[in-house]
């Protein structure tokens, strides 16, 4: 990456300049860097999603329901071109406007944060995103009906949201090494069901007086934010004189067959002295045979890599493919929950919205109960496959006994919640950067944001299809659109099965290799 635009930023140095009476900022120099950098990067992502969940909640006041006399006597019985019998296939057209262009641009939005500066890229998002939230909202304020506007904004706002993921995956791994990962990303990858909470709770509030609001606040909030980290993002550990995490020394993903979990820990014992050193010790599993320079040199720290060289990291396709059942599984509650529960219950628009929450709480519990499980056993692939075993029957029941009472749904919800996003967020954080940051690549810091393009835009597009196929099926019937789901994961556990048994099979071999010691 060419170093022109890594300057300092301007936060940052006026930071500095604050801070050179304080020795216990030096003494803890990078450590505060690396809080920063969680912060921001939480903050930043959780806007993100924040800026994605109004139009779950508005579209149940877009298409209002006339036979309530109260709406009927307002006028208000939804907002054209949404108003009428096709509302469904609509709101199906512009989550798919959405969720298709951020699924083609990921794979692009990829390629370029490997090549400019994050801080940059991220900010320049963030703004753009607020920019295309606020024109939806600005629909109603300027009585603009045209399904094609509506189109448009949905387009571009898909297409700057992709700056998002490659971007903060990208830092998180740029800044912390290997230890306890599972469980820092999956505390860290909460940003995504708290920026769900906020999002819907703000649109909520607006709702049923002024939708628009619902919109243009989080609009104002995510540029806000993207500004902030104009000011204050460190690109990179090298520009303020912290030491890069050496990617050499980040842990294998467990389905390679020479794992080795003793040599990552005295790796990590390296590390932590400060003893930084790009080649690990010799083993008795070090090749006799070292590679030629052509191939060192074909793999050098900092060349970024192509997309067809990302997919031969072992696990890369399987985990992508998983992706895409995982999240259409979690994208198609992300926009059609709130709608869902109203039309199953007599709860209207606002309480509808606030019910749906409980299903991001079950997904922060999820995400932290799969990071550190799979950093107790290595095994990231079982992990998921169990899971996704156990969310298959439980959304089952929330679609037969949900409706029951609340307290049955909120219990429920925050289960299935458990259940459909602990896989998802496992892949897209930890196991994302562990492949990004794979020993085939040989130090090679410049392929994560590849493979975490590959990884999450494979699931993007099954983020689309998701909504797409829900909009259609529920004119007929949500209990097909529930066996959908359950289809979806069972595909997405079959196609983690083969590294599942290459798990097992590294876990036999070093239980032997510890009995003959």
């Amino acid at each position: 990456m060419s170093n022109n635009y890594n300057d300092i930023p301007i936060g940052i140095r006026l930071l500095q300049s604050f801070s050179r009476q304080c020795p216990r900022f030096h003494a803890r120099k990078e450590l505060c860097y690396k809080m920063s950098i969680f912060l921001l990067t939480f903050l930043a992502y959780a806007c993100y999603h924040m800026s994605r969940k109004p139009i779950s909640v508005v579209k149940s006041v877009l298409h209002g329901n006339c036979s309530n006399a109260q709406l009927h006597d307002a006028g208000n019985c939804g907002y054209a071109p949404f108003d009428g019998p096709d509302s469904k296939t609509l709101f199906g057209m512009l989550d798919s406007a959405f969720l298709f262009s951020y699924a083609i641009a990921m794979f692009a939005s990829g390629f370029i944060a490997e090549r400019v500066s994050l801080r940059y890229f991220l900010s320049m998002g963030m703004i753009m995103t607020g920019v295309f939230t606020y024109l939806f909202g600005l629909a109603r304020t300027s009585n603009i009906h045209s399904l094609t506007y509506f189109i448009i904004v949905q387009i571009f706002a898909g297409i700057f949201q992709t700056t998002g993921w490659p971007g903060v995956v990208t830092l998180v791994g740029r800044w912390f090494g290997k230890k306890k990962r599972g469980l820092i990303f999956g505390i860290w990858n909460s940003h995504t069901s708290i920026g769900n909470i906020l999002g819907t709770l703000i649109a909520a509030h607006y709702v049923e007086t002024d939708w628009a609001l619902s919109f243009v606040v989080p609009g104002i909030i995510i540029g806000a934010v993207g500004f902030l980290l104009f000011l204050f993002l460190v690109d990179q550990p090298e520009i303020v004189g912290c030491h890069p995490q050496p990617a050499s020394q980040e842990r294998r993903i467990s389905n390679e067959s020479d794992a080795d979990n003793d040599d990552d820990e005295e790796q990590a014992r390296r590390s932590e002295a400060d003893q930084i050193s790009y080649r690990p010790a010799p083993t008795e599993r070090t090749p006799i045979l070292a590679r030629s320079q052509t191939s060192r040199e074909h793999t050098s720290p900092g060349r970024p890599i192509g997309l067809v060289d990302a997919l031969y990291i072992p696990g890369v396709v399987e985990f992508s493919l998983c992706l895409f059942f995982t999240k259409l599984v979690s994208y198609t509650f992300m926009y059609w929950l709130p709608l869902y529960i109203q039309s199953s219950s007599t709860l209207g628009p606002q309480l509808s919205a606030d019910l749906s929450t409980l299903f991001d709480v079950g997904g922060i519990l999820g995400a932290i109960a799969a990071g550190y499980v799979s950093d107790l056993t290595g095994m990231s692939a079982t992990v998921c496959t169990v899971m996704l075993f156990f969310a298959s029957p439980i959304l089952l029941m929330y679609q037969q006994y949900g409706a029951l009472s609340v307290t049955i749904s909120v219990l429920l919800l925050i289960i299935v919640g458990i259940f459909v996003n602990g896989p998802y967020a496992l892949i897209t954080t930890s196991v994302s950067a562990e492949l990004g940051q794979h020993s085939s690549l040989e130090g090679n810091s410049n392929a994560l944001a590849t493979v975490t393009a590959i990884i999450d835009g494979t699931g993007s597009i099954g983020a689309a299809v998701g909504p797409l196929l829900a909009g259609l099926i529920s004119s007929h019937s949500w209990q097909n659109v529930f066996y959908m789901l359950i289809v979806a994961d069972i595909i997405a556990m079959i196609l983690l099965m083969r590294l599942v048994v290459k798990e097992f099979g590294t876990l036999r071999r070093s239980a032997t290799r510890i009995r003959i010691e």
